[in-house]
């Protein structure tokens, strides 16, 4: 088991957790309930942290985690499909017309 991934938000480490599984990825929250700790430890000793079970998937764990933190912000300017040139909403991935994802 290996951390792959910290962040001062649960929600965040908790939808990265949700998109690793999804990617057939067993992974693990730590740290979940220990930001009540906070003031009396360091915080960023208290931050949850993202583990994977297995090492042999930490390496596509962590592309699939690099990307995710790449794509497009909700509110950001839309994106054109590099396929189809259809104009798609910023929150989307994904072209709704063919299916191509944004790069």
């Amino acid at each position: 088991m290996l951390k792959i991934h910290t962040a001062d938000d649960l929600i965040l480490i908790g939808y990265l957790k949700s998109v690793l599984e999804s990617e057939r990825i067993e992974c693990h929250i730590r740290n979940e309930l220990l930001i009540g700790g906070s003031g009396e430890l360091p915080p960023t000793e208290c931050w949850p942290e993202l583990w994977v079970w297995h090492d042999d998937d930490v390496q596509r764990a962590r592309s699939v985690i690099e990307r995710v933190l790449r794509s497009p912000d909700v509110g950001t300017a839309p994106w054109l499909c590099p396929r189809c040139a259809e104009s798609i909403e910023p929150q989307f991935t994904a072209c709704w017309r063919c299916g191509s994802t944004c790069v």
